[in-house]
């Protein structure tokens, strides 16, 4: 099985999704820690940030506080455009 380049899965829809994710610490539950999750993924369903939270929640300990995510397509179809001629210089 070939993994997509990152070119690839941007032309077949995916965006650049960042999650800021907010923690509590195991021990000290009144304590909020931060992590950040970057992925290339599908909205609105979003199902590789899913998979993050879902193993996240099954095998680490600290418990989820929040999750403010955002989501951009840094390539839409309306961004590419043929090109009919080409100038050379020198």
């Amino acid at each position: 099985m070939r993994l997509a380049s990152d070119f690839e899965r941007q032309m077949n829809g995916y965006g650049l999704t960042t999650a800021h994710i907010l923690y509590r610490i195991p021990d000290f539950e009144s304590v909020l820690q931060t992590y950040v999750w970057q992925d290339y993924d599908l909205a609105p369903d979003f199902p590789q940030m899913q998979k993050f939270l879902h193993f996240w929640r099954s095998n680490l300990d600290g418990p989820l506080h929040s999750v403010r995510y955002t989501h951009r397509q840094l390539i839409g179809a309306s961004e590419w455009r043929r090109v009919d001629g080409e100038f050379k210089l020198h």
